[in-house]
């Protein structure tokens, strides 16, 4: 069984319909998704009648909590405090209903998921250094924890006697070592690369890779600018920032 991760999808149609004809073609039968379908693009309603589609395991992004009227989004920096009022006017009720019932976390006999931090994971902090990670690691009671949030992929090891970050295009697993895999950003990666970017888990094999496609940019960009988004959230997508 081959799992396809995703995470940060943003409303890119774009994006997330590339990603899953790449993971069909990997093989890919089961998909997981760890959290913000909705926010900044143009496209919430087909981005979660999608991922549904797909029976998707899913963990609530922070921005689904805000679309959903779930949490204040008071400390949203500008531009995402305008793509969460957009979408709240353009989303289908039903498909709200969908996530604010989304769970912060997700467990099962494999690996955790979480959109950012299993301490509290209601306040959505960032993990950008492994102080930040100590936290997360120390509440593991899987090997794997899968994440998004920064938008940046990065695995993370912890072994017993260091902590280091790998290779995230392709990490062989040691069942005595714990890992955080921050699986990147679908719909708007913040790494310099502006290809989409998702995750192939594979517990047989016991490897797990971030591979990187590309999509229809220009058409997201488009989109954006037709819908009345701000300008920036089209511009980025272009560079990966």
């Amino acid at each position: 069984m081959r799992y396809g991760i995703l995470a940060d999808i943003h409303s890119n149609l774009e994006a997330l319909e590339a990603v899953i004809e790449a993971c069909r073609q990997e093989g890919v039968r089961s998909f997981f998704c760890v959290g913000d379908i909705v926010g900044y693009g143009a496209n919430p309603n087909e981005c979660v009648d999608r991922v549904l589609h797909l029976k998707a395991t899913m963990v609530a992004g922070n921005h689904d909590l805000a679309v959903a009227g779930e949490m204040d989004f008071s400390h949203f920096n500008s531009v995402a405090q305008k793509a969460v009022v957009w979408t709240q006017q353009h989303i289908a009720p039903k498909y709200v209903e969908s996530l604010a019932g989304l769970s912060l976390t997700f467990k099962n006999s494999e690996f955790i998921m979480v959109h950012a931090t299993l301490n509290k994971p209601e306040e959505f902090i960032y993990i950008t250094d492994m102080s930040q990670a100590a936290d997360t690691f120390y509440l593991m009671d899987r090997n794997i924890c899968f994440t998004g949030h920064t938008h940046v992929p990065r695995v993370l090891v912890q072994r017993p006697d260091q902590m280091e970050y790998l290779n995230p295009r392709y990490v062989a697993l040691n069942n005595a070592d714990h890992y955080i895999v921050n699986v990147g950003s679908v719909g708007q990666p913040r790494d310099g690369n502006p290809h989409a970017s998702f995750c192939i888990y594979d517990p047989d094999l016991e490897r797990l890779e971030v591979r990187r496609i590309p999509y229809a940019v220009e058409r997201a960009q488009q989109k954006i600018l037709e819908a009345g988004l701000p300008d920036i959230l089209a511009q980025r997508l272009a560079v990966g920032q």
